[in-house]
């Protein structure tokens, strides 16, 4: 493997290209999420595992991406901590940029480039890798709504209210539904 150098400064992540010969590269990055520009919900270290192939016209990178995130439960309001993983890819091209370009993946270097930054990619896949629905676990069963108790924890003391008969009609088709 060849030997190069990675700067890191406040969200800079910027990789020495000009020393590496052509063919495969692989590099493990185990960094402060905070120095690299990532603040809440993301703490602690990421790890990016970067697979680099390059070649007289192209420089090709697959990374790995794992973070640690804090969130709040969207069901049941606890706090909790998980590992979040991404993979993308970017494709590096020597030469000048057409006037039209299409894939956001694409970048474009001059032949005599000294480095790449993938700083923005960083910050950019790791805000995607953050999941719409936030739950501390997937059976997670919420709150009380009349209460607020904590259902993970144990039934609520709550009374069940029986339906009122008006909507008994609506719940018989609603259990209909849900059994076929």
């Amino acid at each position: 493997m060849a030997s190069f150098l990675l700067f890191f400064c406040v969200i800079s992540m910027i990789i020495k290209i000009s020393n590496l010969n052509n063919g495969e590269h692989h590099f493990t990055i185990d960094e402060s999420a905070k120095k690299n520009g990532l603040e809440e919900p993301f703490f602690g270290n990421f790890l990016l595992n970067l697979d680099l192939e390059k070649s007289n016209s192209q420089i090709i990178v697959n990374a790995e991406l794992a973070l640690s995130v804090k969130f709040e439960c969207d069901r049941c309001g606890e706090d909790y901590e998980t590992r979040l993983k991404t993979n993308f890819q970017l494709v590096f091209l020597f030469g000048e940029e057409p006037e039209v370009t299409g894939d956001v993946n694409i970048k474009y270097l001059p032949y005599d480039a000294e480095k790449i930054d993938i700083s923005q990619e960083l910050l950019d896949y790791a805000m995607l890798a953050l999941p719409m629905r936030k739950l501390c676990r997937e059976d997670c069963k919420g709150l009380c709504y009349r209460c607020g108790t904590n259902l993970n924890n144990g039934e609520c003391n709550c009374k069940k209210e029986e339906v009122d008969i008006r909507w008994q009609p609506l719940l018989d088709l609603k259990n209909k539904l849900n059994n076929n």
